[in-house]
């Protein structure tokens, strides 16, 4: 199986003090679920933005899907997060004046997608994630497992090949973070998407094909 994500040697530092990643080395097949795991302040939130073109490194090598990552190059950034990435936020990122489905559509309107096959599709990840009756409302009357399910499905819709998940069970209570965590393994399980989760709870560990674990920006074993 090939390799989706490929880092080398990578280094990201804060000035002159802070060194955030001190020669991170990883290597994430394509179809994993994978976890990130450490205190904060390890570098696991650093290692995902970076992974996600959010932020750049001061040193060392990305490869996603084979192509090394060009971080001067802004149209192959935008290009690998319309159509490689997908993000799911600890806070759910929703746009509080769009209903969920025009939430979850938001992200195809960059790619030029018709607002019918957007629609479509929109309510098609919304079923899969179990809530396509909560299609027209507003986040502010959903709940908290309701919005990140909302945020799942607005990460999938575009068909990535990888999602990057950044503490998606903080805002929530151990029940419903604990569905939404099976909710995101059974996803992995049946459509073959690879996930990488920054998280530091140890419970969702479980089940994992991979943990990568982070101490003051270091892999640790």
């Amino acid at each position: 199986m090939a390799a989706i994500i490929q880092t080398q040697d990578l280094q990201k530092r804060f000035g002159r003090e802070v060194i955030a990643l001190d020669g991170v080395t990883i290597s994430v097949e394509e179809g994993e679920y994978v976890t990130v795991t450490g205190r904060s302040g390890s570098g696991k939130s650093t290692l995902l933005n970076i992974i996600g073109c959010l932020d750049q490194p001061t040193g060392g090598t990305v490869r996603i899907a084979g192509a090394t990552v060009d971080y001067t190059n802004q149209n192959q950034l935008v290009d690998l997060r319309r159509t490689r990435l997908g993000f799911v936020f600890q806070h759910f990122s929703l746009i509080s004046g769009m209903t969920a489905s025009e939430n979850v559509e938001y992200p195809l309107i960059f790619s030029g997608v018709p607002k019918t096959e957007r629609k479509k599709r929109a309510m098609e990840m919304l079923e899969l994630v179990g809530i396509l009756d909560r299609a027209d409302h507003l986040p502010g009357e959903l709940s908290g497992g309701q919005q990140q399910r909302v945020a799942i499905s607005r990460a999938l819709v575009a068909n990535p090949s990888l999602v990057l998940a950044d503490e998606p069970t903080g805002n929530l209570d151990s029940t419903t973070g604990g569905e939404i965590i099976s909710l995101m393994k059974s996803i992995n399980d049946e459509s073959g998407t690879t996930f990488l989760i920054v998280t530091h709870e140890p419970g969702i560990w479980i089940g994992t094909d991979q943990t990568i674990h982070l101490a003051d920006g270091r892999l640790v074993a």
